[in-house]
């Protein structure tokens, strides 16, 4: 689909069922992080795209396009061709703190939000300037050393050591999915969408009118203390802890799914 003069790969599964679900994925994902989860998901049209520099999406020539902004913008206009009148919006890591920057920006017609291993972003400058030098080096590692250098280290940062007792052929997909990436797309999503670049949405949790669900592994404490701590100041949340690590729906899809499915019953 082309949107606002990028062409944005967009898959739709279950287009027969009216109830909607969007799902967002994480840094260096794709729509294919979610293949293992649809087939247990079919009461559902699952709408999957793959976001700014990832995948088969364009990866924009200047850094400035992949700021969250435009990528809320691009969101927006996706989902107005799309039809989608009402949905419930997902995501994932990354994606799941793009989901809650919509939901804070264009809110109508989100049913729910479903935030997975997700967080508001850093509350202070301090903390974000800091951040933000980290993705500088760490983009520009990408556009100097390639693809497959990046991925053998990305894939081994801690909040992935769970990922490690998968079966070989699931580690091998994760693998291949990242490895099919563009760096330069790595590089400006760093730069544009990386939390230090991101605003924090702390103060406009308890303005969500939406029922949201926030989902954590067991083993990941950083992002399961985060989730505990916007629960407090949510009104409408329920926060399960999963017994998993950072990415639940790539180690647990059908877990992840039947969770989705009882959370779900009540919201059409």
């Amino acid at each position: 689909m082309n949107i606002n003069g990028i062409e944005y790969h967009v898959e739709v599964h279950h287009p027969e069922q009216q109830k909607v679900l969007v799902l967002l994925h994480g840094f260096t994902g794709s729509t294919h992080t979610w293949h293992s989860a649809i087939p247990y998901l079919l009461d559902y049209r699952i709408v999957l795209i793959d976001l700014l520099g990832h995948g088969r999406t364009m990866s924009p020539e200047h850094q400035a396009r992949y700021r969250m902004a435009y990528q809320l913008q691009d969101l927006k206009e996706l989902f107005r061709q799309l039809q989608l009148d009402e949905f419930v919006l997902a995501g994932y890591s990354m994606g799941g703190r793009t989901a809650l920057a919509y939901a804070c920006t264009y809110p109508a017609g989100i049913r729910r939000l479903i935030l997975e291993s997700a967080s508001p972003g850093l509350r202070t400058e301090s903390e974000r300037h800091l951040r933000r030098e980290q993705d500088q080096k760490l983009a520009e590692r990408i556009e100097r050393d390639g693809i497959i250098e990046f991925i053998s280290f990305w894939e081994n940062l801690p909040m992935f050591e769970t990922q490690r007792n998968l079966p070989s052929a699931i580690r091998q997909a994760v693998r291949e999915e990242r490895l099919n990436q563009h760096p330069s797309g790595l590089a400006g999503s760093l730069y544009g969408m990386g939390t230090g670049a991101q605003a924090p949405y702390w103060d406009q949790l308890e303005q969500l009118a939406c029922p949201v669900l926030l989902l954590t592994g067991t083993d990941d404490n950083k992002f399961t203390a985060i989730a505990r701590e916007m629960k407090e100041q949510i009104s409408r949340v329920t926060h399960i802890e999963m017994e998993a690590g950072h990415a639940i729906h790539v180690e647990k899809p059908e877990e992840f799914a039947t969770i989705i499915r009882q959370q779900l019953k009540n919201d059409f």
